[in-house]
């Protein structure tokens, strides 16, 4: 993605008043930029080259990292991005006239409209950015939730959640007086969909569900539950989190009402994210916080919120994080994301194959389909002390309860050791972690 044009190309964004105008919405949702063009195949190697971070040694070995899941490294492409906005067009958007001011306008909306062709959104005024996933959520909950639950009422969730999406829930139906049930999971870490037919009630107000467990890699049938929530006129929030690098969304397609996802998971920068939502629904909430940007006129009296997607938009946004988010959408594109998902579901296989010859190591879940990660422990060792033993490998994994204590509880164990693949990650990533779990388990034996 290009961030920013030079002076003597001049800028393509109108220039804009101190603050967005009622029109302001149209003239994003009028713009359009084609997709980025697709490599004829996708080389986990070849793209190994695009991430600096990788080229680095660990206590002395080559860096394998299968952390994915808490956080992806970034390609050049996005810093690159990120670094030329700082250097050509740092300055605050919408609200100047000045040409730094359109730069940066022109970069942050291009970024908007480049997230709305990747995920299907029909209106890129449905694109609302926020911090990221679990900010997201809160908005849902803090303005969805707060108008539309009340007391008796129920927010259904599942047991594979991330906290993300089951504290929020927990503070509003507490602040409301309704209930949060849970739709319950098979031993090996499948939803029970027959129960969620049980739970979907008349006072089921929201199904808030992931589409991919961080925990057990767990890939959820999305299309049916959302078609079995909606036959019971139950709106759905999808917690697209996981599922966004890995798989991908068309959110018209699937139905969803709400999907939120955090960039960093999928390429890009910390600190954004976007929560999708349909234009109706949307249009409906009150705002979440009250700031500039988010307003289009202000008296002691009355305030006049702006229209879409600003309105939920307070303050000054994370401008440069946009844009390489923005960089992270085309990078995918150009990879290719069904050429990424076949790769990356032969290399959760080969690694399935390949720990089966790590003695005492149990599998933790065994989900019918299965994207992403892969959890388990080794013998009665700790799952921190393997996790220490393959970092002095070279060999990044996660060790603890993943921000998911319900399903941790749900399948009698503390914390796993999570080992999660990315678009980079090579069948040699998994010899490594193999090699260095046979050498923890002599060194714990």
């Amino acid at each position: 993605m290009t961030a920013v044009k030079s002076e003597r190309e001049g800028s393509a964004c109108p220039r804009t008043s101190t603050a967005p105008r009622s029109g302001a919405g149209e003239g994003v949702a009028q713009r359009r930029i084609a997709p980025a063009e697709r490599s004829a195949r996708f080389d986990p190697v070849r793209a190994r080259a695009d991430f600096p971070i990788l080229r680095q040694k660990v206590h002395g070995a080559p860096l394998v990292y299968l952390d994915n899941a808490a956080t992806t490294q970034k390609p050049r492409v996005v810093l690159d991005a990120m670094t030329r906005y700082y250097e050509e067009a740092n300055a605050n958007v919408h609200r100047g006239v000045h040409l730094l001011s359109e730069r940066a306008t022109k970069a942050y909306e291009d970024a908007r409209l480049a997230v709305a062709r990747f995920i299907g959104a029909p209106d890129p005024r449905e694109v609302i950015f926020v911090r990221g996933t679990t900010e997201a959520v809160n908005l849902v909950a803090q303005t969805f939730g707060r108008t539309r639950v009340g007391p008796g009422d129920e927010v259904l969730v599942t047991a594979l959640e991330h906290h993300s999406n089951i504290v929020p829930w927990q503070m509003l139906c507490r602040e409301k007086g309704a209930r949060l049930a849970v739709v319950p999971i098979d031993d090996a870490g499948d939803l029970d969909l027959d129960a969620l037919d049980r739970l979907l009630g008349p006072r089921t107000r929201l199904l808030a569900v992931t589409q991919v467990s961080n925990a057990l890699g767990t890939v959820n049938p999305l299309d049916e539950i959302v078609r079995r929530a909606h036959a019971k006129g139950v709106p759905v929030l999808v917690d697209g989190a996981q599922g966004i690098p890995h798989r991908g969304i068309d959110v018209a397609a699937s139905g969803a009402d709400f999907y939120a996802f955090s960039a960093h998971k999928m390429y890009g920068p910390t600190g954004i994210g976007v929560l999708w939502g349909r234009r109706e629904l949307l249009e409906e909430l009150p705002p979440w916080q009250g700031g500039g940007d988010m307003i289009l006129s202000v008296t002691f009296e009355k305030t006049v919120y702006n229209a879409l997607p600003y309105k939920f938009e307070a303050g000054t946004p994370a401008i440069a994080e946009a844009v390489g988010l923005g960089a992270a959408v085309e990078y995918l594109e150009q990879a290719g994301l069904a050429e990424v998902a076949a790769h990356e579901r032969d290399l959760l296989a080969y690694a399935l194959e390949r720990l089966r010859e790590v003695p005492d190591l149990r599998l933790v879940g065994t989900p019918r389909e299965r994207s992403g990660a892969i959890s388990f422990l080794v013998g009665d060792v700790h799952p921190h002390d393997v996790a220490t033993v393959l970092d002095r490998h070279g060999v990044a994994v996660r060790a603890g309860h993943h921000c998911a204590q319900p399903l941790m509880h749900r399948l009698g164990v503390a914390a796993t050791v999570r080992a999660s693949v990315a678009l980079y990650s090579t069948r040699e990533d998994v010899d490594a972690l193999v090699r260095a779990l046979h050498a923890a388990r002599e060194m714990f034996a």
